[in-house]
């Protein structure tokens, strides 16, 4: 059985790991997937025209795009060493950094069509109202996807 997990940074991400480590067998193999919002372009663009307001906040804002790659990347790893000590191959688990495409919710739920029989997600911490009025990636993510099961931990 192949398994995918949307990661984030989030402790709600770690907490779908666990649930996977807790009531899925090791024989699965598991992808730890994580889109990546891609910021290279502002960090990228350099014009005169642009304000030299914008120019002082480019170098902050790409400085921190590098600490959410380093963060999201450290918890990939902590979930992998998780699934580890929890009887997981190491070689049956895939870290994957995708650059988002066509949006976070699209970009799981086109992923989670390539071949995986189940989707595990974390569900963030919004209240019943606030995720009817604004979605959520978990929301979105349970319309877009066909023909697989997802499971939401909370």
């Amino acid at each position: 059985m192949n398994i995918l997990i949307a990661m984030d940074e989030s402790e709600n991400a770690l907490r779908a790991v666990e649930y996977l480590a807790k009531y899925f067998t090791s024989d699965h193999r598991v992808t730890l997937f994580h889109v990546m919002v891609d910021s290279q372009a502002i960090c990228n663009l350099s014009s005169p025209e642009l304000t030299p307001y914008f120019l002082a906040q480019q170098a902050g804002l790409c400085t921190l795009d590098d600490k959410k790659k380093e963060l999201v990347q450290k918890a990939l790893e902590q979930a992998r060493d998780v699934l580890v000590k929890t009887g997981f191959a190491e070689k049956n688990i895939t870290l994957k950094i995708q650059s988002r495409k066509k949006g976070i919710s699209k970009d799981i739920a086109e992923e989670a069509q390539q071949g995986y029989d189940t989707l595990i997600m974390g569900r963030r911490g919004l209240s019943g109202i606030e995720e009817f009025f604004l979605g959520g990636v978990s929301h979105k993510v349970l319309s877009l996807a066909k023909s697989i099961s997802v499971i939401l931990v909370r």
